[in-house]
């Protein structure tokens, strides 16, 4: 091998991770739940400093790191983690973040997403009996239709994640779906829902 070929390896590997990563970044960055004022990924990204305030100072411990699959940038930044708790919209986020990367946030108007029922892995759409979402919401966003299974109004829907957090389909079911919940907080990209 001549110390061209060498060379000519070397960048062409390089550029092949660089594309990877890109690639990643793009998959990613419009998926990822951030705490309160944090869902305008490019700015967000632009001021978050990874300091894990966010983290510690969150009451219902809803706020996680993400893991380095979402890519390089994006990993251990704050994102919200629903099956560890759900947003009160509290605001201790958003007082501690000392670059002003999270805002506050009226939970009445503005959302972190959208909550989406999993019709495979919902209790009430496979076995019926189950209403845990439609109780928890405080927001009214979760309705029965004529057979008790639950609809989101995602125009009501603010994201929070309380029903994901109750849903009980990860534990009732854990033998098929492990980890699933029967409603889920996807982004607005995801769900077809605009913000």
């Amino acid at each position: 091998m001549t110390r061209r070929d060498f060379l000519q390896g070397i960048c062409g590997a390089g550029i092949l991770i660089a594309l990877g990563g890109w690639a990643v970044r793009a998959k990613f960055s419009e998926s990822l739940l951030r705490p309160p004022g944090g869902q305008d990924n490019q700015w967000f990204e632009s001021l978050c400093l990874k300091c894990n305030k966010c983290l510690e100072v969150c009451p219902t411990k809803v706020v996680a790191l993400a893991r380095m699959e979402y890519g390089i940038l994006q990993s251990r930044t704050p994102i919200l983690n629903f099956h560890l708790g759900y947003c009160t919209f509290c605001g201790k986020c958003v007082d501690v973040c000392p670059t002003e990367a999270l805002k506050p946030q009226d939970p009445k108007t503005y959302r972190l997403g959208v909550a989406w029922v999993d019709e495979k892995n919902c209790i009430a759409w496979q076995w019926g009996g189950c209403t845990v979402c439609k109780t928890r919401c405080k927001y009214d966003a979760i309705s029965l239709d004529k057979s008790n299974r639950p609809v989101v109004n995602e125009r009501k829907c603010n994201g929070c994640g309380q029903c994901e957090f109750v849903c009980p389909a990860a534990r009732l079911r854990s033998f098929k779906v492990g980890q699933s919940r029967g409603i889920v907080v996807v982004p607005f990209q995801t769900s077809g829902a605009s913000a």
